[in-house]
């Protein structure tokens, strides 16, 4: 009786975790591919990675600049100020 118990209780803190998790990711928007992932990669010298999370960056640079740039195209209609 009592594994079960403990069974229950670990699935109910693996669900409230991920669900807590996944909030936080939603709220936050996408994980740029920078910062962590290219200091990790660095770390462990591992070229093909290097090369693949740079890759990765530049494009997540690109979307997110074109991104603000529509942004503030609408923030220019809307009358907002910088």
């Amino acid at each position: 009786m009592a594994t079960s118990y403990k069974s229950s209780a670990k699935k109910a803190t693996k669900k409230k975790a991920s669900s807590t998790k996944s909030a936080s990711a939603a709220r936050a928007g996408a994980v740029p591919p920078y910062g962590e992932a290219i200091r990790q990669a660095t770390a462990r010298g591992d070229v093909a990675e290097m090369r693949k999370t740079a890759a990765a960056a530049r494009k997540w640079i690109k979307d997110a600049q074109a991104a603000l740039e529509r942004l503030e195209r609408q923030l220019g209609k809307a009358g907002g100020n910088r």
